[in-house]
């Protein structure tokens, strides 16, 4: 029934003329009450959350189908490339085979083959077709042309065989902005392009811009966009240009002649490899009387000449550069290092001819591009947003190409840059304790992530790890300055930097989980300011005892109230004072001096919070101030013993100072020496001056 009526409600709410008005109109009539109208309400409620439940369904099953039918775009765009890259060889081959026919009728008749030459360039300019039936010819256009440009002359110096196959005005655009640059004129030559700027005010000259090889240029078409139209683009690791044509046939022309161009480049280079990879036949050795000789120079030349054979016409290596350009050029950096893996490992065992030298020359520059493409993936100006491990795809691919020493220094300037963005970036608010909790969590946690990563990228290259420990310690030199400047500068209490030391301590023995101790180096790093606190604080409590002394009356305290005397008990038994109530008196009163109680307190407070930030660099500072400070106090009081003439005031001084010598001296000894692990001789020094001094109180010698 209720599935039914849900049924008949959706198709009502369904329907194209369902009125909202009106149907709430209608309901409100029939609904016998309150109740059915809650029920409705109820219905409707759920077939909303029914609806909307479909709804995500679809949009996350069409959001899988976006993604799959965007990758099946992808794979169609790159077999439709390959298909290009096919007829484009093709056509090449046909007019290769139209190239050598017509080269055949140059050698029957020279006339006709010239008219031929130049027939078969369409792309020429008009005044070089004119003189194209030579390569005199050829050339002579192309150093007229080139003296129109400043500053080439130099840059591209004549060589036989170079010659200008076709040129003409573009504009360049910007690519990110798709914004007018300039005006510039392309000089396409069989082995290079050179781009110049016009000049002003000089109609037809120009001024050197850039000069780019065929061998690394890739020539992308740019689809029309109204009104950016005619457009396409040269790719030329690390940059890329693009330039627009006066109209769409211009367009097609360099499209055309740029690629037929580097093809025809690219042939004469695999033949010109062929030609050397060729057997030289073997010298003529000179006449000899002795007929051994004649056996043992072929038994020597022979594998002469089998070993500067190599085999470099397979058609994968003669396309290698190409393919590492494309790799390269779409990112494909495992793609890229796997083809130089196939290279060297072919080469591995065979000898290295003139052939191979230049084979190797042309992959060396492609691996240099790499290397740079990479490097720049591992510099701080990319994303740092992706943690330590974004960098691994960089890293490993750097590593096989057997320059770990620098992929190592780029990941660590990498991580040590994510750091510290991300100390930067915490907000300074509140209490100074929440900041170093923060503070410490990021720090710590980046290191931690860091060093995991680093032994995974770096597992097998083991003399990488030193270069890691002087990066964790520069990174924490980093952390300890941020640190101290909101703890130390900021002239926090004791107990707030002995707090914010202890979280520091805490979040660095996480590290011991991956076998990395830095304690002592945050230790090393700190020394300076927490000597420095715990100066300064001992400074407060001697001034702050000096100045009650100064005030001293010698009188017993009187805390008014039974709670506040239960409070000071509880002080005092926090203080490591178990006898305390053998001071007491009747009525809350209490038979020590104000200053004594508070210098008790006072010193013991000391004491605790300082072996919070207590190791043994600081032991003789945390000594030596104790010392200080107790000797304000033990002076105090044999100076009174020996000036005071009432006895029973001088009785009661003695009072303190056997509270002093017998009960708070012990407890801070003691309490030091848990803390830290061994006894303090001149702490027992004291102790046992201060009981010279009581065995023979009218001595004037005193407690120093």
């Amino acid at each position: 029934g209720g599935g039914g009526g849900g049924s008949r409600l959706r198709r009502q709410l369904e329907s194209g003329g369902f009125a909202a008005g009106e149907y709430v109109k209608q309901l409100s009539q029939q609904s016998d009450g309150d109740r059915d109208l809650q029920e409705h309400r109820q219905r409707i409620q759920a077939l909303s959350e029914e609806t909307a439940q479909s709804l995500k369904r679809n949009v996350y099953q069409n959001y899988r189908q976006f993604i799959e039918t965007a990758r099946e775009i992808s794979y169609l765009e790159s077999e439709m490339y390959q298909l290009s890259h096919i007829l484009t060889e093709q056509k090449g081959i046909m007019e290769a085979v139209t190239l050598a026919l017509l080269l055949q009728a140059d050698r029957d008749d020279p006339a006709l083959g010239a008219r031929h030459a130049v027939a078969a360039d369409p792309f020429l300019p008009l005044s070089a077709k004119d003189a194209a039936a030579n390569e005199e010819g050829r050339q002579r256009t192309l150093t007229t042309l080139l003296e129109k440009v400043e500053g080439c002359r130099d840059l591209l110096p004549e060589s036989p065989g170079k010659y200008l196959v076709y040129n003409g005005d573009l504009v360049e655009y910007d690519a990110d902005h798709m914004a007018q640059i300039q005006r510039v004129h392309a000089f396409l030559m069989n082995d290079c392009l050179l781009v110049a700027t016009a000049l002003p005010n000089r109609r037809g000259a120009y001024r050197y811009d850039a000069l780019y090889p065929l061998d690394g240029l890739a020539v992308v078409n740019v689809k029309d966009n109204p009104p950016m139209k005619d457009m396409f683009k040269l790719l030329m690791f690390p940059e890329s240009r693009i330039f627009q044509s006066e109209n769409s046939k211009i367009k097609k022309e360099w499209l055309e002649v740029l690629e037929e161009t580097k093809r025809n480049r690219a042939l004469s280079e695999k033949r010109r490899l062929e030609q050397e990879a060729l057997p030289q036949p073997a010298p003529t050795p000179p006449e000899s009387t002795n007929p051994f000789d004649e056996d043992e120079d072929e038994e020597e030349e022979e594998p002469s000449a089998e070993e500067e054979v190599v085999d470099l016409s397979l058609e994968w290596i003669q396309e290698l550069p190409e393919d590492l350009d494309v790799c390269i050029a779409q990112r494909d950096f495992e793609g890229a290092v796997d083809l130089l893996d196939k290279l060297n490992e072919y080469l591995a065992d065979k000898p290295v001819s003139h052939p191979v030298k230049e084979l190797r020359a042309k992959v060396d520059e492609r691996v240099r591009q790499l290397t740079d493409v990479l490097v720049f993936e591992l510099s701080p100006d990319r994303s740092l947003r992706g943690g330590p491990r974004a960098t691994r795809r960089a890293v490993s691919q750097l590593i096989r190409l057997g320059q770990s020493t620098k992929a190592c220094e780029l990941f660590l300037k990498n991580r040590a840059a994510a750091v510290q963005t991300a100390i930067r970036q915490l907000r300074i608010e509140g209490a100074t304790l929440l900041y170093i909790h923060k503070l410490c969590h990021v720090f710590f946690t980046s290191l931690l992530e860091t060093a995991r990563e680093f032994e995974t990228d770096f597992a097998g290259n083991n003399g990488c790890y030193s270069a890691f420990v002087v990066w964790a310690r520069s990174s924490m030199r980093m952390f300890v300055d941020a640190f101290s400047k909101q703890v130390f500068d900021s002239k926090e209490s004791l107990s707030t930097a002995a707090e914010c030391v202890k979280v520091a301590k805490e979040h660095c023995k996480q590290l011991s989980e991956i076998g990395l101790d830095l304690t002592f180096i945050i230790h090393t790093l700190l020394v300076k300011d927490i000597k420095g606190a715990l100066q300064s604080y001992k400074d407060i409590i001697i001034e702050a005892t000096k100045h009650r002394n100064s005030e001293e009356m010698w009188r017993k305290m009187n805390l008014m109230t039974p709670e506040a005397l239960g409070k000071l008990r509880e002080e005092m038994r926090s203080c490591g004072v178990g006898n305390f109530d053998q001071y007491t008196g009747d009525d809350c009163w209490v038979n020590l001096s104000y200053t004594v109680v508070a210098f008790t307190k006072q010193t013991m407070a000391f004491l605790e919070e300082a072996l919070k930030l207590y190791f043994p660099e600081l032991h003789m500072v945390l000594l030596e101030s104790l010392m200080e400070i107790i000797l304000v106090a033990v002076q105090h009081v044999d100076y009174s013993l020996r000036c005071e003439q009432d006895p029973e005031k001088k009785a009661f001084i003695r009072q303190n100072a056997s509270f002093l010598y017998e009960t708070v001296l012990p407890v801070v000894e003691k309490r030091f020496e848990e803390g830290v692990g061994k006894p303090a001789k001149q702490l027992q020094d004291l102790r046992n001056a201060s009981r010279l001094m009581r065995v023979n109180p009218e001595s004037t010698t005193s407690v120093v």
